[in-house]
C-alpha cells in the first residue's frame, strides 16, 4: 500500500498543468522562523479566551450546516473595514487565495487573461492557470516601483479581463500610490484586484483602496487575517466590492465553504481588533530595524510598508540562505537575483536574525 505505480507524467493531467510546480514555501521546525511573513506573536490569551468560547458554543450546533451566508462574519468585517460599507459589499472564503480563486472562476477561466506586475505575489499566476486563464506577466521599474503612467500602458497594450495590484507588494514590500489604481481602472474594463494583505502595516494615515471603492463596480480589495490578526492557522481572507460583483462569486463558491468554527473563530477575533492590532506598531519597529541594519551590514534594503524586508546586495542568495539555515534561522529566497526577505518578527527573532547575517560575513 502506498506504494508509488505511476508517474504525474503518466496521469491524463490537464495539458495546461504540465509542467506546473504547487506552491510550496519552506517548511522547517527551526527555532527561528521568519520566512512566510507569518504574525509571529502569538494571539493574546484573553482574545484566545474569547474565541475558544465562540467555537465552544457553535460546537453544540456542529451538526448542523453553517450560516451559508456567514451574514455576522460579513457584518463584522464590514465594520472593521469601515467608510459606509456594509455586509452585501463583503465577501470571506478560506484565506485570501480562496478569496481570489473565487474573482478568478467567476471573471477569469479558459479564453480570458489576468495580468500583475512582476515580481509580485506568486500565487497569482498559479491561481490565474489553475483556473484555465492565461497569465501575463507586466514589469517593474529597476527599484520594483509602478508608476500610475507605466501600469496604464501596458493594460492598455495588454488588455487583460483581470489585473491583480499588490499593495503594498509583495515580495518587494513596494508601496503602491492610488493614483496607480485609478489609473489603471481607468483604462480597462476588465475587473481589478488590489491585494491589501499587507495594508495595516502601512503608514497610519496612508488611504486604502477602500476608499476608491465607491463607482467603481469592477474594482476589488482583498484583505486577509493571516498577516497583522495573527490568524494564519484559521485561514481567513475577505475582500470588499460592489454588491453585483459579491453576488457573482455565489455562482462559484461550494456550498457552505465557511465553517460554522470558521466563522465563529474570525468574529471573534475581528471583535478585538484593537488587541490583535496592537502588535503592528511593535512588528513596523522591527522591520524598520531589520532595514537600518542590514544596511549597515553592506546590503540594500528595499523600502517596505509590510511586515517584511527584501534586502539585495546578496553575492550568493542560496549560499548566505543555507548558512542561515544553518545557524537556526529560515527565511525565503524568493527568486530575484542577489536578493533574500526576511519576515520582521519578534524583538528576539529579529535579534537572532541580525545576529546570524552577522556571522555569515559581508554579503555572502
Amino acid at each position: 500500500m502506498g506504494e508509488v505505480t505511476v508517474r504525474l507524467d503518466d496521469l491524463p493531467l490537464r495539458d495546461d498543468l504540465r509542467g506546473m510546480t504547487p506552491y510550496g514555501a519552506p517548511q522547517a521546525a527551526l527555532p527561528v522562523a521568519l520566512n512566510v511573513n507569518e504574525n509571529t506573536h502569538p494571539v493574546p490569551s484573553e482574545v484566545a479566551d474569547d474565541i475558544l468560547d465562540a467555537i465552544a458554543r457553535a460546537l453544540r450546533d456542529v451538526n448542523r450546516y453553517p450560516d451559508r451566508e456567514f451574514t455576522g462574519l460579513r457584518e463584522a468585517f464590514a465594520d472593521y473595514l469601515g467608510h459606509g460599507l456594509v455586509r452585501e459589499q463583503i465577501w470571506a472564503a478560506n484565506g485570501s487565495n480562496e478569496v481570489l480563486q473565487h474573482v478568478l472562476q467567476a471573471f477569469g477561466g479558459p479564453g480570458r487573461r489576468a495580468m500583475g506586475f512582476a515580481p509580485t505575489y506568486s500565487m497569482y499566476p498559479i491561481l490565474t492557470r489553475a483556473t484555465g486563464a492565461e497569465w501575463i506577466a507586466g514589469e517593474r521599474e529597476h527599484d520594483f516601483t509602478l508608476s500610475a503612467a507605466f501600469a496604464a500602458e501596458q493594460v492598455v497594450r495588454e488588455n487583460p479581463d483581470i489585473v491583480f495590484l499588490c499593495a503594498p507588494n509583495n515580495p518587494t514590500g513596494t508601496p503602491l500610490g492610488l493614483d496607480v489604481i485609478e489609473a489603471v481602472y481607468a483604462v480597462t474594463d476588465g475587473i481589478v484586484i488590489v491585494d491589501e494583505a499587507y495594508q495595516e502595516f502601512a503608514p497610519h494615515d496612508e488611504p486604502s483602496a477602500v476608499t476608491l471603492l465607491p463607482g467603481r463596480p469592477r474594482l476589488v480589495v482583498s484583505r486577509t487575517m493571516s498577516k497583522a490578526f495573527a490568524f494564519a492557522g484559521a485561514r481567513v481572507g475577505y475582500l470588499a466590492a460592489d454588491p453585483a460583483l459579491v453576488d457573482a462569486l455565489r455562482l462559484v463558491r461550494l456550498p457552505y465553504h465557511l465553517s460554522a468554527l470558521t466563522q465563529a473563530a474570525a468574529t471573534a477575533a475581528l471583535g478585538h481588533a484593537d488587541t490583535m492590532l496592537s502588535m503592528v506598531d511593535e512588528i513596523v519597529a522591527q522591520r524598520d530595524r531589520i532595514s537600518a541594519t542590514v544596511a549597515a551590514l553592506g546590503y540594500t534594503a528595499h523600502e517596505s510598508w509590510t511586515n517584511f524586508v527584501l534586502f539585495g546586495g546578496v553575492d550568493d542568495p542560496a549560499a548566505t540562505w543555507q548558512a542561515l539555515y544553518d545557524r537556526g534561522v529560515l527565511i525565503r529566497d524568493v527568486g530575484i537575483a542577489h536578493h533574500l526577505r526576511v519576515t520582521a518578527g519578534t524583538a528576539d527573532e529579529t535579534t537572532a536574525f541580525l545576529d546570524a547575517l552577522a556571522s555569515v560575513g559581508s554579503r555572502a
